[in-house]
């Protein structure tokens, strides 16, 4: 793998409950801490800017991939902020760029991430986010699990990057 090791962060935007605005954070700050790069959605709204704040307090690294045509839609703690003019269209190169997706609960947009990445063989952690069954083909080839805390889902990245 060349460059350095980028955790994608997705999840719910507007609506983001507390909760997992407040997990969206310790997990950004421990991707940072572990040296990696922080990769979402990069707009100024729950779990992106959650995350995003998180690993930037930490000292990390900061990627947003952007849906419209200008960097203003950026929340201040992205260091890197990427202008798609692609809508949701961007959510391929959210889960491309990515070597692990992390999904925190979401809507529609979060799915079609989790979906995009097990199609392109990502390993995908589910952290406090229930899809049902729809995935558990995946669940059972490996490529999908799910974790309770942000500490859970730095210890199966280190897990899965030693295999």
């Amino acid at each position: 793998m060349a460059g350095r090791f980028i955790v994608g962060v997705m999840g719910g935007g507007e609506g983001a409950s507390a909760e997992d605005c407040q997990a969206a954070y310790r997990l950004g700050a421990l991707i940072a801490r572990e040296g990696w790069v922080l990769l979402g959605g990069g707009r100024p709204w729950g779990v992106m800017e959650a995350s995003a704040r998180g690993a930037r307090e930490q000292g990390g690294l900061t990627v947003g991939i952007l849906p419209g045509r200008t960097r203003a839609d950026a929340c201040d703690c992205i260091d890197i902020p990427i202008v798609t003019n692609m809508g949701d269209g961007r959510n391929y190169i959210n889960v491309l760029s990515s070597d692990v997706v992390v999904a925190l609960p979401g809507q529609a947009g979060t799915i079609s991430e989790i979906a995009l990445a097990i199609k392109n063989g990502k390993m995908v952690i589910l952290l406090n986010f229930d899809v049902g069954s729809v995935f558990d083909l995946y669940r059972r080839q490996g490529l999908l699990t799910s974790a309770d805390t942000p500490e859970d889902v730095v210890a199966l990245i280190r897990t899965w990057q030693e295999a």
